[in-house]
């Protein structure tokens, strides 16, 4: 059975969409560089073609019909390691108050910790992303995105759009942090329930 397990999990590895997920894991360290050397045009291409790389695994999983339960913990792993490094570095070289860096640190540690603690409790494993949850990142994105573009490209509307989202990355990681402990209690709630 296990010999059985690991090569099913190999092919999984090779699927197109997978293999892009990886190579979106092989950016982080050459933006992070990138930043920290104040390479803005570099960084900013390298974060362009990561949410490219996002969107093309998506539409070849669906197109291929490669979706894989791999890649539905690979590519938000991705995602988040991505996000997660770049408010780091971003905040290091003081581009983005410590306070939003703070925050998101604060959810993700949060929302893992209690997963990992229902999970050896009881054996919880209902972790369903919320619609706050997936706003969250999208706000992160772009939050991200403008604060390098407007190293880029020093104009008013850039600044506004980059302040606004941040402060809205700051809004969401609040709210999603307080709807994912109330959904989480309800659906444990429901779990614990005796069937009719």
């Amino acid at each position: 059975m296990p010999p059985l397990h690991g090569t099913r999990v190999k092919n999984q590895f090779w699927t197109a969409p997978n293999q892009i997920t990886l190579l979106r894991l092989i950016f982080i360290p050459f933006v992070i560089i990138a930043v920290f050397d104040g390479d803005w045009f570099w960084a900013l291409g390298l974060l362009v073609a990561a949410a490219l790389s996002d969107a093309l695994d998506g539409l070849l999983a669906r197109a291929l019909h490669q979706q894989t339960l791999l890649g539905q913990y690979l590519d938000p792993l991705a995602d988040k390691l991505l996000l997660s490094s770049l408010f780091l570095v971003l905040s290091f070289v003081k581009k983005i108050p410590w306070k939003f860096t703070v925050a998101v640190f604060s959810r993700d540690a949060c929302i893992v910790a209690t997963s990992i603690v229902l999970y050896a409790a009881v054996g919880f494993r209902d972790f369903r992303p919320s619609i706050f949850g997936k706003i969250n990142t999208a706000c992160q994105i772009a939050a991200v995105f403008f604060v390098v573009l407007s190293q880029v490209l020093p104009a008013h509307w850039v600044f506004v759009l980059m302040k606004f989202f941040l402060y809205a990355t700051f809004t969401f990681t609040t709210i999603s942090g307080v709807h994912y402990v109330l959904v989480t209690g309800h659906r444990l709630r429901e779990q614990g329930k005796p069937a009719a």
